[in-house]
C-alpha cells in the first residue's frame, strides 16, 4: 500500500485475505461499496467491503468493522454477517464499476480514464473516497502503429467531473488486472455482481482461454447471454476454447437454428466433437462427458504419462487417471484396454510401460446409459472419471465427478443458502445500513 497511513489503494486490496483479531482467515476482499454524496464534488463514503467468506458466500462487512489495513492483510472485529450481499441502486462497486471509468480533468477538460481509487480514513473514523489514480487518454499512436499510452496522474476527487451513469462503452483493463491471479470460478462470480453490461464489456476484453474458462463456470443463463452479445468470430473462437462438454451444454440452451450458426463458424475439428456431444440426452454419459481425457497407448512409459497428466491446462479430475487403448488414440479410439490412476504412476519406475499397471476392473458405460448407473459405478469405485465406450469397445469419452455433480446439484446451487451465523451483532450493520 502506498500513500499516507491511512491511504489504501482499492484495486491493491482485490483477494486480500481477511482475518478476524485471533490470527484466522475469514475470507478475501473483492470489492469496496462506496456512496456519493448529495452533489459529485463531495467526496464519496466507503461504506464496507464485499468480502467471499468459504462456500463462496459474498457478504458484507462495514468499514466499522475493519480495526486494520496492511500490507496483504485485512484485520476485522471477526463478526461478520453472513447474509448475502445484495447491492443496492445507491451504492457502487470499486472494482467493478469505478475502474476503467472515464471522467475529465476540470482543469483543462482533458479525459482520463481511471486506474485506481484510494480511499482514507476520517478523523472521525469514517473512510472516504479522496484520490484517483488516473491515466490520461490518448489516441495518438506510437512505433509500428500501437496506441501510445497518456501520462498517469493522482488527483483529488474534487478535481474530476463524474459522471453516475453514462451509455458510453466502458473498458475493462484495471478491472481484469485486479483479478488477474483468480481462479476462474472467483472471477466468474465477479461477472455475476455485475450489471449486464459491465459484464458484457469485461468479456470483451478477456481473452478466449480465460473468458471460456469463465464460462464454464457461470451459470448457463448468462453463458447464454453473453455469447450472444459476443459476434459470431468472437463466440465461436471461445466456443472452440471450451472443454467440448461445456460447449455442447451452452449450445444446448440456444435455439437448433442459433446452435448451427456457431457450429458452422467453429473449426471443422472443433465443432465435430461438440455436434457429437449434442446428439446424446443431456442426463446420459453421452451427455455429459468430455472428449478430451488424456488417452495413451500401452507402450507409452509412466515418464511419458506423468508428463501428460502434469499440463497446466488439464481439469484435475482428469489429470487423476490416464485411459489406455489401441491406437487410433483420438475418439473413437481402438479397443479400450483399461484405465492408470496417478497413484499407480507414482508408485511405479518411469521405464514401466503404463500398459503393464492397468485397472481393468473399471468396466466402461456406454454412452445411453443413466445418471443413476454412473453415479453408482463413481461412489462404489471411488472414482473422479469414468470410461464411456461404443458397443466395439471404443473409448468415446470420460464422464468426471464434476459433470455428475453439475446436473445432481440445484440450478441455482452456485448461490449459497442464506445461513448466518449466531455471533453476528445487527446493531451496527443497522447503523450502516444493511440490516
Amino acid at each position: 500500500m502506498s500513500g499516507s497511513a491511512d491511504r489504501v489503494f482499492v484495486a491493491r486490496l482485490a483477494s486480500t485475505a481477511v482475518f478476524d483479531p485471533l490470527g484466522d482467515q475469514v475470507g478475501r476482499v473483492r470489492d469496496v461499496v462506496i456512496v456519493y454524496r448529495a452533489t459529485m464534488r463531495q467526496q464519496p463514503k466507503a461504506i464496507g467491503l464485499v468480502v467471499e467468506v468459504p462456500g463462496r458466500r459474498r457478504v458484507f462487512v462495514p468499514m466499522g468493522r475493519v480495526t486494520g489495513i496492511a500490507a496483504g492483510a485485512v484485520i476485522t472485529t471477526g463478526l461478520v454477517n453472513m447474509r448475502r450481499f445484495e447491492q443496492r441502486r445507491s451504492e457502487t462497486l470499486v472494482l467493478g464499476e469505478l475502474l476503467d471509468r472515464r471522467l475529465r480533468l476540470r482543469s483543462d477538460g482533458t479525459a482520463v480514464q481511471v486506474e485506481d481509487v484510494a480511499i482514507e480514513q476520517q478523523r472521525n473514523r469514517e473512510w472516504e473516497v479522496t484520490r484517483l489514480f488516473v491515466r490520461r487518454v490518448t489516441d495518438r499512436q506510437g512505433t509500428f502503429g500501437f496506441r501510445r499510452r497518456g501520462e498517469t496522474l493522482q488527483v483529488d476527487w474534487s478535481e474530476v467531473d463524474h459522471p453516475i451513469d453514462s451509455a458510453v462503452d466502458q473498458e475493462a483493463t484495471q478491472l481484469i488486472a485486479a483479478y488477474q491471479g483468480t481462479k476462474p470460478a472467483d472471477l466468474a462470480d465477479v461477472l455475476l455482481e455485475l450489471t449486464p453490461k459491465r459484464r458484457l464489456e469485461v468479456a470483451r476484453e478477456l481473452d478466449d482461454e480465460r473468458l471460456a474458462d469463465v464460462l464454464e463456470e457461470l451459470p448457463e443463463e448468462t453463458s447464454v447471454e453473453i455469447v450472444s452479445m459476443l459476434g459470431m468470430d468472437r463466440a465461436a473462437d471461445v466456443l472452440e476454447a471450451m472443454d467440448p462438454d461445456d460447449a455442447a451444454d451452452l449450445l444446448g440452451e440456444l435455439t437448433d437454428e442459433q446452435a448451427e450458426v456457431l457450429l458452422a463458424a467453429m473449426e471443422p475439428e472443433e465443432a465435430k466433437d461438440v455436434r457429437h456431444l449434442l446428439s446424446y440426452d443431456e442426463d446420459t454419459a453421452g451427455g455429459l462427458m468430455t472428449t478430451e481425457p488424456v488417452i495413451l497407448a500401452p507402450e507409452t512409459t509412466v515418464a511419458e504419462a506423468l508428463a501428460h497428466v502434469r499440463r497446466e491446462d488439464l481439469d484435475p479430475a482428469l489429470a487423476a487417471a490416464v485411459f489406455v487403448c489401441r491406437q487410433p488414440l483420438e475418439p473413437p479410439t481402438g479397443k479400450y484396454l483399461g484405465l492408470v490412476h496417478i497413484q499407480a504412476l507414482l508408485r511405479e519406475p518411469p521405464h514401466v510401460a503404463v500398459g503393464t499397471i492397468l485397472d481393468d476392473e473399471v468396466e466402461p458405460l456406454g454412452a445411453d446409459a443413466p445418471l443413476g448407473d454412473i453415479t453408482r459405478i463413481l461412489a462404489a469405485y471411488n472414482l473422479v472419471s469414468i470410461p464411456i465406450a461404443d458397443e466395439n469397445d471404443h473409448l468415446v469419452g470420460v464422464v468426471t465427478v464434476d459433470d455428475v455433480l453439475d446436473q445432481l446439484l440445484p440450478e441455482d446451487w452456485r448461490q449459497a443458502p442464506d445461513e448466518v451465523r449466531t455471533e453476528e451483532i445487527t446493531d451496527d450493520l443497522a447503523k450502516e445500513g444493511k440490516q
